[in-house]
């Protein structure tokens, strides 16, 4: 029986991996978590009451509450997904971003050397490290250039990563995982803000309210910002395939290879529920084609809204969300992974589209 401790495992890709592990019975499963995550342990309904799955307490900013997690367990393996991920909150809180993904993983690493020292460790990586990017698609190659606190945090995190295995012999693994959603997304996050109000939207319309007064709209920061999106399941999967079969010294890239706009999943929500967007400029009385929306720059697009063809406003661009320093491109290029670990992600970016709005127009009926 292996211990595998998952911190972070009330999150949507902690929860789906915890899911993934029980299917295997060699496997018990020990979850991690904060006494303030108790709200969303929905995510983890498929896993409770599993006599192969138990929950624990542990504050991932008290290395005391590492440390005896660990002495008590003594893991075979420490996926850890507990992170400060919201991207915007790493310029509100930088310094808790670095305690959370960073400080937080030299805690872990010194525990696992003085307790467990044959554990396998998974340190979570994400495509914001790379921030301004030199080419495109990006694969395993690609210079560190973060862009927020939360890309350093997570470079900082490869760079401890690294120190470890090679100075203390312990299995590390660091992979860079590009944006990855789900219906477990919280719905502050972008993907699942989105498809929400959108399911939103359509009960206003279907309720009538539409037809009686304004209907409150999407309201949404670049529309420009283009990224690569995947299934968290997906990811769950292909990292746990990583630390079985992959090799510790090598960085592994997870994503779709594929790219879109966040305008882009906007109009395939909205087509889901047959309304088809079209781009207003109020200040100029006319609508904008996609090649003039791509010229615009930051400060124009706040002057833009999306409308149906009643002209009722159904997005609104909102300065409050730009990013001090925006990352307008991220696209991946998994190779390496799908041809030495044989990942390939299950889920489409359509299909991943589909799920989320399935999840909330249900949540609304």
């Amino acid at each position: 029986m292996k211990n595998i401790i998952v911190s972070g495992a009330t999150g949507q890709t902690g929860s789906y991996m915890c899911e993934h592990l029980l299917e295997d019975e060699d496997n018990f499963v020990i979850a991690t978590t904060r006494r303030t995550s108790q709200a969303i342990l929905g995510n983890l309904k498929k896993c409770i009451g599993n006599p192969r799955f138990k929950m624990i307490d542990m504050d991932l900013c008290d290395p005391h509450s590492i440390r005896e997690v660990i002495k008590n367990e003594l893991p075979d393996y420490f996926l850890n997904f507990g992170a400060s991920a919201f991207v915007p909150d790493s310029w509100k809180s930088p310094a808790l971003c670095m305690q959370v993904n960073t400080i937080s993983l030299i805690h872990i690493l010194e525990a696992i050397k003085d307790y467990a020292p044959k554990c396998k460790v998974y340190s979570s990586g994400s495509s914001e490290q790379w921030g301004n990017v030199e080419y495109s698609p990006q694969d395993e190659n690609h210079p560190h250039k973060p862009r927020s606190i939360y890309g350093v945090s997570k470079s900082a995190s490869e760079m401890v990563s690294k120190v470890y295995r090679e100075s203390y012999d312990i299995s590390v693994y660091h992979a860079i995982c590009y944006n990855h959603e789900s219906p477990r997304r919280q719905k502050h996050y972008v993907t699942r803000k989105i498809t929400n109000e959108v399911a939103r939207i359509k009960s206003e319309f279907d309720s009538g309210r539409g037809a009686i007064k304004k209907i409150n709209p999407l309201k949404i920061g670049n529309i420009l910002a283009k990224r690569d999106w995947s299934h968290a399941k997906d990811f769950a999967k292909g990292i746990w395939n990583l630390v079985n079969n992959g090799d510790a010294n090598k960085r592994y890239v997870f994503s779709n290879n594929s790219v879109y706009s966040v305008k882009e999943f906007i109009e395939i929500c909205f087509e889901k529920i047959g309304i088809s967007l079209q781009w207003w400029l109020p200040t100029e009385n006319r609508y904008l084609n996609n090649e003039e929306l791509e010229k615009l720059s930051e400060k124009d697009l706040v002057n833009i809204q999306a409308v149906d063809k009643a002209m009722n406003i159904l997005v609104e661009i909102d300065p409050q969300f730009f990013r001090p320093a925006e990352v307008s491109l991220l696209h991946g290029d998994s190779s390496l992974a799908r041809k030495e670990l044989g990942w390939r992600p299950e889920y489409s970016f359509e299909d991943l589209v589909n799920e989320m709005m399935e999840n909330d127009l249900k949540s609304y009926e």
